[in-house]
C-alpha cells in the first residue's frame, strides 16, 4: 500500500517556474514507476511525465520537453516535477501516481494521489 501526498502547487505568473512534490508513504515507494498526470477543467488526465523506479528512466510528453523535469528520491519517498516556462494552458490540477509500469495509461496505475492545484496567470 502507497499513500501519496502532493504539495508545491499554487499560483504562478506566466514564464514561471513551479516545482511540485510528491511524498509518498510505504517501505516500498522505490519499487514503484511513478507519473505526473495534470487534469484541467473538463479534459480527463494526461500524463506529462513518468520515471521508473529506478530513476534511470523518464518519459515526457511532448508539449513538456524542455520544459518539466521529472525526479526522484527515494531515501526521501519523494518524486518532484520541475515546471519552467509556464503558460496559462497548464492551469491544472497535477496527479502524482504511482505503479508497476511506465506508461501513459491512468488506468495502469495503482496509486493516486489527492492533487495540488496549478494557477498560470497570464
Amino acid at each position: 500500500q502507497v499513500q501519496l501526498v502532493e504539495s508545491g502547487g499554487g499560483m504562478v505568473q506566466a514564464g514561471g517556474p513551479l516545482r511540485l512534490s510528491c511524498a509518498a508513504s510505504g517501505r516500498t515507494f522505490s519499487s514503484y514507476d511513478m507519473g505526473w498526470f495534470p487534469q484541467a477543467p473538463g479534459k480527463e488526465r494526461e500524463c506529462v511525465a513518468n520515471i521508473a523506479w529506478t530513476g534511470w528512466k523518464t518519459s515526457y510528453a511532448n508539449p513538456v520537453k524542455g520544459r518539466f523535469t521529472i525526479t526522484r528520491d527515494n531515501g526521501k519517498n519523494t518524486v518532484y516535477l520541475q515546471m519552467n516556462g509556464l503558460t496559462p494552458e497548464h492551469t491544472a490540477v497535477y496527479f502524482c501516481t504511482a505503479g508497476g509500469a511506465i506508461t501513459t495509461r491512468p488506468y495502469q496505475y495503482d496509486y493516486w494521489g489527492q492533487g495540488t492545484q496549478v494557477t498560470v496567470s497570464s
